[in-house]
Parts: C-alpha cells; sequence; structure tokens
C-alpha cells in the first residue's frame, strides 16, 4: 500500500527521520519496501506572472515574456503558442535543475537573452494525473493562485514522500491510512491524532428519499446508506487530487475522489449510485438470479451466477456487491441526486465472486481480508463530512443502517506466564498490559490472568499466540535473548521401500541412464500421439491451458518429448528414465481421490541401441531386487504405441509388471523421430511389493559337475523362455544352470526353423554324478523338447 507521509503525519506526530520510521515499522511488522520521493529532481522551479509578452524581433514563432517571480521580473524567451498575459506558469530558473538532469543556463535566443525557461508539465514530469492539464502541447498554466516565487513543489505538492508497505493477509486493518497511523504512534511512541467527524445539521429524511433491503443478511451483515442532493460534479481541490494520485488512485471527480479518498483513509470501500437510475429508489442485497447479467463501470458486460451477491434495485442488478458497480447508474456530469454505500461484505463471498468474473480491485482486496462491522457508520459520515466542506452536494438527514451481526467486542482471557512461555521473556504483567494498550487493546490484569478487550479491527486476533506476537513485535524481535533450541535429538532414517527405490535410482543411473522429472499434467492431444484413445482421466478445473489440463495416465509420451527434445538439439545418444505417479480416476465425475501409482519410464535412442540393451537393464534391476527368475517376458502385437515385432510385455508369475519394446515408427514420426526409439514402461510400486533383496548363503560345491551340450532344431515362433521352462521341469533339481549359446539359420536348417544351443550343468550336493544318472535325465529332456514343443535334435 502506498502511503504519503504528509498524510501519515496528519494523523501522528513524527519528529524522526523518514529512514529512521522506516526501519522502526519494518521491524514492528509494517514492513517498508521502499520510498520515493514525489517531485525528486526538481529544483530552482518557482510560480511566475507573465506581465506582458513581446514580439521576437528575429524570430517569427518566438516571444519575449516578461515575467514576475516576486523578488524580480526576468526576460524568458518561449516558442509556447499557448502563453497569455496574467497566466501563472511554473519558471525555471537560471541554474534549476529539471528531471533527467538538465539544468537550465542563462543563454540568448536568436539574439535575445533569455534568463530562464518556462516549463511544460512534461518537462517537470508531471501527467494530468498529477495536475490537470499537464499533458498538454504547451506550457503549463497554472488554475489556482499562488504567491510569486514560490516553489513549484510546494505550491503543487510535489515536495512529498511516499512509503510502500507491504500489509501481510491478516493485518485487514492496515490497508488504510489511519491503521498505519496506528502502528506508527505505537512504533514511536508519539500521538495518534483520529480526524474529527462531524456532519453538519442537515435537511429532509433519508428514508423518504430511499428505500433499502438486505435479503441475504449472513452475506451482508451491515449496509449503511446516506441520500446526497443538488450534487455539484467538478474536479478535486489540488490537495485531494495530490494524495489520491500519490497513493496510487486515479482523480476522476469529486464525488468518486470523496468515496476513494475515504477508503484509502479509513479502509473502508465506499461506492456512489446515481439515486434518479434507481428502479423505484429501491436498494436490494441479494444473490444474482439465473441469467442476470450487468456491465460493470469497466464497460464490459459480465455473466452473473446464482452464488454471487449483488446490489439491485427493483428490478435489476446495479453493482457486484464489494467489487464493482454498474454503468447503468454511473455518476455523470448530469448526476444531481446519489446514494452512498457503506457496508460489510462477506470476504469469502467476496473472493469467489472476483475470482470467478476475473475482477479485482482495490474495494475487492479489502473486502476479502474482512472489514471492522463498526467501521461502516463511521466511514459513510466521513464522506458526508467532506462532501459538505468541499460544497459538491446537500447531505439529506439520518442513516439507513441495516445491522445484522453483534457489534460487541470481542474478550479473551489468557495467562500471561504463557506469553512469557512462548517468547522465551519474563516481561513483567505490568509491561504487557502497556504494550496491549498502546495498540488500543483493552486490558484488565487480575492476578495470573490477563482480561482483553480485542478491537473490533483486530480481526487476525483469535487466541493467545496472536496477543503473545503483539507482545513481541512491539517488545521488539531484536530484544529477545538469544538461545539454543531445546528439546530431544532425534535421527531421521529411511525406511526399507525407500532404501529400496533410491537402490532403483542408483542402478538405472549405474547403467548409463540419466534421471528426468516431467510434469504431471499433460495435454489430452497426447494420447492421439501415441496412437491410444483417450482413457477415463482426471481433468483439472483450473489449468493453466490446454496443454496441463489433465493428470497423466501413462509416462511414455512425457518420455518421447524429451527424447525428441535432445534429438533436436543433436544429441546423437540418449537414455533416460523416469520414475513419477500416473493418476488413475476410479469414478467420474471424481467422488474421491484417483488412484496414484509409481510407474518407472526407460528411454533410449542411438547408434548401436537395440531391444537387447532395454531388456539387459531391466533384467538386471529384476536380478538385484531378486525377481528375474519369476520374470516373463512375452512378445504382443497388440499395442498400437510399440513395433508389433519388437516389443513384449512383462509379467512376474500372474502379475502384469509393464511393457518394453522399439516404439512404432508412426508414433515416433509424431516426436519428430525417425530413429529407433526404446521405451519401457513398468510398474515401479509393484516391483517395489515384489522384491526380495534377501541374501542367502550357499556353500560352495563339494562334488563335480557334469557339462553336457545340447542343440535342438524348433520352429521360429518357440521362445527360448518356453524350452528353458520344459529343460528345467525336466531335469529336477540337479540341473544346476542352463544358458542359451548359439542360435543359428541358415544352411543345414528348413525353412522356417532355427537352431538353438544351450550348455546344460547337472550336479547333485551330496553326491559324485555317474554318466548314466546324467544320459537318462538329458535323455529325458530331449524327448519332453520333442513332445512339448516339436523338437528334433541337429
Amino acid at each position: 500500500m502506498l502511503v504519503p507521509l504528509s498524510w501519515l503525519k496528519e494523523y501522528v506526530d513524527i519528529d524522526i527521520s523518514t529512514e529512521e520510521l522506516c526501519d522502526r515499522m519494518t521491524m514492528t511488522g509494517s514492513n517498508v519496501e521502499g520510498v520515493t520521493c514525489i517531485g525528486d529532481g526538481i529544483e530552482g522551479v518557482v510560480v511566475g506572472k507573465i506581465l506582458k509578452i513581446d514580439e521576437h524581433p528575429n524570430a517569427d514563432k518566438l516571444v519575449i515574456c516578461s515575467v514576475d517571480v516576486g523578488e524580480k521580473v526576468i526576460q524568458v524567451v518561449t516558442g509556447a503558442p499557448n502563453v497569455a498575459e496574467g497566466d501563472l506558469v511554473p519558471v525555471a530558473m537560471e541554474g534549476a535543475r529539471l528531471p533527467g538532469d538538465v539544468t537550465i543556463k542563462k543563454g540568448k535566443l536568436r539574439g535575445i537573452e533569455s534568463e530562464g525557461m518556462l516549463c511544460s508539465g512534461d518537462e517537470l514530469n508531471l501527467t494530468d494525473q498529477d495536475y490537470d492539464g499537464a499533458e498538454i502541447d504547451g506550457i503549463l498554466i497554472l488554475r489556482e493562485e499562488y504567491p510569486l516565487g514560490m516553489d513549484i513543489r510546494e505550491a503543487l505538492l510535489l515536495n512529498d514522500e511516499v512509503m510502500e508497505f507491504e500489509i501481510t493477509p491478516n493485518r485487514s486493518d492496515c490497508l488504510s491510512v489511519i491503521g498505519l497511523a496506528r502502528e506508527a504512534a505505537t512504533t514511536i511512541e508519539s500521538t495518534l491524532k483520529f480526524p474529527s467527524i462531524n456532519v453538519s445539521p442537515c435537511t429532509g429524511n433519508v428514508y423518504n428519499e430511499v428505500k433499502v433491503m438486505v435479503e441475504d443478511t449472513k452475506l451482508c451483515p451491515r449496509y449503511c446508506a446516506r441520500v446526497i442532493k443538488d450534487i455539484k460534479i467538478e474536479d478535486s481541490p489540488l490537495w485531494m487530487r495530490r494524495r489520491l494520485a500519490n497513493a496510487g488512485i486515479r482523480p476522476i471527480n469529486n464525488i468518486v475522489d470523496i468515496t476513494n479518498y475515504v477508503m484509502l483513509e479509513m479502509g473502508q470501500p465506499m461506492h456512489a449510485f446515481d439515486l434518479d437510475k434507481v428502479e423505484d429508489r429501491t436498494i436490494v442485497v441479494r444473490k444474482a438470479k439465473e441469467g442476470e447479467k450487468i456491465t460493470t463501470l469497466d464497460d464490459v458486460d459480465r455473466e452473473l451466477k446464482t452464488n454471487m451477491l449483488v446490489i439491485a434495485d427493483a428490478k435489476k442488478p446495479i453493482g457486484i456487491a464489494g467489487v464493482m458497480g454498474g454503468a447503468n447508474t454511473e455518476i455523470t456530469d448530469n448526476t444531481n441526486c446519489i446514494i452512498l454505500e457503506s457496508a460489510k461484505f462477506d470476504g469469502p463471498s467476496v473472493r469467489f465472486t472476483s475470482k470467478r468474473l476475473g475482477l479485482r480491485s482495490e474495494a475487492s482486496t479489502r473486502f476479502e481480508k474482512g472489514i471492522d462491522i463498526n467501521l461502516p457508520r463511521k466511514a459513510i459520515d466521513r464522506a458526508a463530512q467532506l462532501i459538505q466542506e468541499l460544497g459538491a452536494g446537500t447531505v439529506v438527514d439520518g442513516i439507513i443502517d441495516v445491522l445484522n451481526a453483534d457489534t460487541n467486542p470481542r474478550e479473551l482471557e489468557i495467562r500471561w506466564q504463557d506469553i512469557n512461555r512462548l517468547l522465551g521473556l519474563e516481561l513483567k504483567p505490568e509491561e504487557m498490559v502497556k504494550i496491549l494498550k498502546s495498540l488500543n487493546f483493552g486490558v484488565q490484569h487480575r492476578g495470573d490472568i490477563l482480561d482483553i478487550v480485542i478491537p473490533s479491527f483486530r480481526l487476525d486476533i483469535k487466541g493467545t499466540e496472536d496477543i503473545a506476537e503483539e507482545v513481541a513485535r512491539i517488545y521488539g524481535y531484536d530484544n529477545i535473548p538469544k538461545t539454543l533450541m531445546r528439546g530431544t535429538e532425534s535421527r531421521g532414517r529411511k525406511t526399507k521401500r525407500q532404501k529400496l527405490h533410491d537402490y532403483g535410482k542408483d542402478i538405472l543411473v549405474g547403467s548409463g541412464l540419466y534421471e528426468i522429472i516431467t510434469y504431471s499434467f499433460v495435454s489430452p492431444k497426447v494420447y492421439a500421439m501415441i496412437d491410444k484413445q483417450m482413457p477415463e482421466v482426471v481433468t483439472i478445473s483450473n489449468p493453466l491451458g490446454e496443454d496441463q489440463s489433465i493428470m497423466r495416465t501413462t509416462l511414455i509420451p512425457s518420455m518421447l518429448e524429451v527424447l525428441s527434445r535432445n534429438r533436436n538439439r543433436k544429441v546423437d545418444r540418449c537414455s533416460l528414465f523416469e520414475i513419477g505417479r500416473i493418476f488413475i480416476p476410479k469414478t467420474l465425475p471424481l467422488k474421491e481421490l484417483p488412484e496414484e501409482r509409481q510407474m518407472l519410464c526407460i528411454g533410449m535412442y542411438g547408434d548401436e541401441l537395440n531391444f537387447y540393451n532395454l531388456k539387459g537393464i531391466v533384467q538386471m534391476l529384476f536380478r538385484e531386487f531378486g525377481i528375474l527368475e519369476k520374470a516373463e517376458f512375452t512378445p504382443i502385437t497388440t499395442d498400437t504405441t510399440f513395433h508389433p515385432g519388437r516389443t513384449a510385455s512383462i509379467k512376474i508369475g500372474d502379475t502384469y509388471i509393464g511393457i518394453l519394446g522399439e516404439i512404432h515408427p508412426k508414433v515416433g514420426e509424431n516426436y519428430g523421430l525417425n530413429i529407433p526409439v526404446l521405451i519401457a514402461e513398468l510398474d515401479y510400486d509393484t516391483i517395489l511389493d515384489l522384491s526380495d533383496t534377501q541374501k542367502y548363503y550357499k556353500g560352495l560345491p563339494k562334488f563335480p559337475a557334469v557339462e553336457r551340450d545340447l542343440a535342438i532344431i524348433v520352429k521360429k515362433e518357440v521362445l527360448a523362455a518356453q524350452l528353458e521352462n520344459v529343460i528345467r521341469k525336466s531335469a529336477g533339481d540337479i540341473l544346476e544352470d542352463v544358458k542359451l549359446f548359439d542360435i543359428y539359420e541358415g544352411d543345414q536348417i528348413p525353412e522356417g526353423y532355427k537352431s538353438m544351443a544351450y550348455s546344460l550343468i547337472y550336479r547333485a550336493p551330496d553326491r559324485t554324478l555317474k554318466y548314466e544318472e546324467v544320459d537318462a535325465i538329458h535323455e529325458r529332456i530331449i524327448k519332453e523338447l520333442a513332445e512339448h514343443m516339436g523338437a528334433k535334435l541337429r
């Protein structure tokens, strides 16, 4: 919030430097982010009066002005076409400095001496918001009367400093000059001076002018209204326009400026309706009806929802409660009679409406954070007072005040020792009472108890911790003694599952893969890109955009995007993995949280990388997790994302683990990948569940092994794993190991067949095997292979 220092000084006596004030305010919780000096860069510019204008003898477009600057009359040559005798203008004297580090020197223009320069608004770095007419093409003409020779910064109220405060969300009371004045008075131990609010005797009766009905008292616990007649729409006085501009509010006209001034001064948003445009002169505070629309003051048509609170007349909405008024009751130059509104609206309701409509305003910001229930009445009287003082209209007697809330202050009963315990201090209760009273709390000390009456504007105070914070910040955080933390020291450690999770990453990194992390939010279009029908997905209600509008159910599209990005950046070989979550909805629409599963995705491309490289990495992971012997790799041709002849599904027992293989060329083209790309997607949660990393001791063999080779011819579609299963079942326990060492197709092998050679190792744990015994088992294996797999001995 921007606060002019001159405005703050009206309510609190400040006799320290601005720098010290900023430091002390920051230390007590009102963080000052910066200070801006208004009029900085302007020196030696004074108010002057043009006494006489003569033509320049040597130039048609220049004139010679005799200018009275108070102490003397100087001669200034100018080419501005808008000056006239009798005008008051800003005059930069010899040696003056202007914004942009421009220094004015005495000189000659076409042979005629010029002792200074008449200034435009632009040369003084002013806009129409700073002074009306500052942006015209020509010299700035001052409309008010000022002493000649007066410093222009003083005349135009440019000699001020503006403090920018960072207001925390819980301190809605500090979104006002008076709120920050309270803080400043306590911080520097000074006197707080509230503005005297006194509305002069009025005529008429407000109840004869307007009717107010509040239908939703929960969303509007208080609504105050006043009527002002004989409105005179004109510019506000310079002091008000300057203060509004310095506080970041654009001056508009006297009525609108007064409502904005009161909002900044007291923290109460206000609005003025043109009463002659209000149907039946009736104000109704209600929820919007189905299909209702309103054009707001920013000339935008807005469709209202039935849970939005509106201000309406007898027929239509005329304002969005707490957010913005409607254009249909806007104050114009022809306005003669107005209704002033000052109310308390429910913060969450205003926030919902503001967010849903995409419409934020100074008013909505304050209502969202909370308004003092007692403030609307004070603020509307303050606005009426300013209208009277500025002669902007005639105030009709009386206030319509619809109150449906308790205005009694809240009370707390706390133990003062608890405050010391929380803060690590040894303050006496008398010190606490003094601090709290300086913050406008009512406090009574009663033995071990402090009876505290909370000011109605302190909506953030709920319990002992809040009171302790108030004491601490005023006592001074820097005064709290430094102590070491006390407590029982404990050492954190990872669970077995977490260790396994990390071990899996180590295995993959050791295999030459780099870990990536991608967003869980994806585009619905990714399923078409991997040639899949879009499954049921969790849709995000407020996405950043369509590209991040659903929760992913597979990691493959994200992996392909990263591989494509690396390929486009001339990375010739890339091996990556990601362990991330997918989100599977249990029902749609969602009635409970979706199922989250942790998946492992491996992606690779590059020369000499093929299906078996990828399979080898997966097998290594399975081996380290103790599940390789149970893993079954089965070729599949039905998954449209993958190449039909280079893909396998993986099961462990009856449990499906995932898929690995080469991406289908069409899918690769969708991602700009015109090379073979290998992808595996595995259920990492299930892998961790099934893992068995227990190590078992096995002594060295005491008896010799018998090795035999076996070469058989089978059909091409027969899998090595199928043959190995038959061999192991046929051989029984004495078969120690079986390895495939050769696959051959070609001469002497029939078309459609292949030769597969295995090395078999037999060993008994309790005896030396006899050749006859091994021969019998070997023959049984050959017989079973022929019977079940159609194998022939080569």
